[in-house]
């Protein structure tokens, strides 16, 4: 078996370590830096570590691997950087080198397994799993257990959580799998539904599936899809990634479609990675390559085919708009989103000071490093009630549950709500 430094060695290029060229554009855009102004938690910092661990410099890894376990993987750095440094792969790389390196005691080994082998990769688990979380909701037992302190167990920011978990629905999925446009059909698009999307935030779906149609599309649910593998990437668990991206090219490959429609920008961005992560797979290297061609987020799509021309209207209101990391760094989308919002009547959309930098969420990084999480968090909130924003929106799940936990530990949530960028279009018809 390698080394880490030789798998350092083969698997990170010298080429895209020393592209960086230590201008340090980087350190405004990164959050962990601005929180801590310490430069091994910074990108260049960080790429530094790496280079010293493929060349050899650094023998004790732990400082290495903490510095890139505090990354939030937002990848703000990569717009920002001068020398289009591909700062997300390599970072991914290295985690996955440490975590095939690593030794866990039996009890991770097992939550490890549970989670990116046996629940997300399985839909039929997770709908299981969101059941459970409708019935604590609904049956009472939520009531019962905060009235009887048991949720004091946990830590502060969990408790909270647990407070700011959306209210799951418990409509069913609907068994069609094609749903007609509107009028006119002007496209033909796949609905990447997504694990969480389809269980937790199955109505944000259903209300995507809705806006297609009434600018209209005619949208195909592929069956066969599964979780887009990001959870499993971010937390180097490559080879899981890898099944599931071929699973999910494979499922779409069977629909003749315009477009592949994601609604989550994490899952969007790491769909769009799908070329890089089988670029060395001769056999499914292209087959990504055009999958990836397809990829694009809801609200380009409803730009692109007018929407904005529909009568939309809200209840007067301020609203503002806090970006999803991956959706605007990686798919490039940011502008869409708030042309939408800016073209409801009654939705005076304020811009939020520093809106396209991370709340902290990160996938599970809000779980694994709570105090960095919760710290980013309070500034994102600052920022939020400087706009006297009644509505926060955005376009990502995890985002949307940070938030909901920002309005929580601010005492807000009879005044504040945050809601994705979907339902608050659907409201808005």
């Amino acid at each position: 078996m390698n080394t880490i430094r030789e798998d350092f060695e083969e698997r990170i290029e010298e080429n895209e370590l020393l592209n960086c060229m230590r201008c340090g554009f980087c350190l405004p855009a990164c959050p962990t830096y601005v929180e801590t102004k310490s430069e091994v938690h910074s990108p260049r910092g960080r790429i530094a570590l790496m280079k010293a661990v493929r060349d050899g410099e650094i023998k004790e890894y732990e400082e290495v691997e903490h510095s890139l376990n505090v990354c939030l993987g937002c990848r703000a750095c990569e717009p920002a950087c001068p020398a289009g440094v591909n700062y997300g792969h390599m970072l991914e790389e290295a985690r996955a080198i440490f975590e095939e390196h690593k030794n866990h005691s039996f009890k991770e080994k097992t939550v490890r397994k549970t989670v990116f082998h046996k629940l997300f990769p399985n839909q039929k688990r997770m709908e299981q799993a969101t059941s459970l979380l409708s019935f604590y909701q609904k049956s009472g037992l939520q009531k019962t257990t905060r009235k009887l302190g048991f949720m004091k167990i946990l830590p502060k920011h969990m408790q909270q959580m647990e407070r700011a978990l959306p209210k799951v629905s418990q409509s069913k999925q609907p068994e069609e799998a094609i749903f007609k446009a509107e009028g006119e059909t002007k496209a033909t698009v796949a609905m990447f539904r997504g694990c969480l999307m389809d269980t937790m935030f199955r109505e944000t779906n259903q209300s995507t599936i809705k806006l297609l149609n009434k600018a209209g599309c005619d949208v195909v649910v592929p069956d066969t899809q599964n979780c887009c593998g990001a959870l499993h990437g971010h937390s180097g668990e490559k080879q899981g990634a890898l099944e599931l991206a071929k699973q999910n090219i494979e499922a779409f490959e069977q629909v003749d479609c315009d477009y592949i429609i994601t609604n989550a920008g994490g899952c969007g961005a790491f769909l769009h990675d799908y070329d890089y992560l089988l670029k060395n797979d001769a056999k499914w290297s292209e087959r990504a390559e055009s999958f990836v061609s397809k990829i694009i987020d809801f609200s380009s799509i409803l730009v692109e085919l007018g929407f904005m021309d529909h009568h939309l209207d809200v209840p007067s209101q301020v609203v503002t708009y806090q970006d999803s990391c991956h959706l605007r760094n990686v798919l490039g989308v940011s502008e869409e989103p708030r042309r939408l919002i800016q073209a409801i009547n009654g939705a005076d959309y304020v811009e939020m000071e520093k809106a396209d930098s991370c709340c902290g969420s990160a996938g599970i990084y809000n779980i694994t490093q709570p105090e960095m999480s919760m710290q980013i968090l309070d500034h994102k909130m600052e920022h939020a009630r400087a706009t006297q924003a009644r509505t926060i929106i955005t376009s990502n799940p995890g985002c949307l549950i940070q938030m909901k936990l920002g309005i929580e530990r601010e005492g807000q949530s009879d005044v504040i709500r945050a809601i994705h960028l979907a339902d608050f279009l659907l409201e808005a018809l």
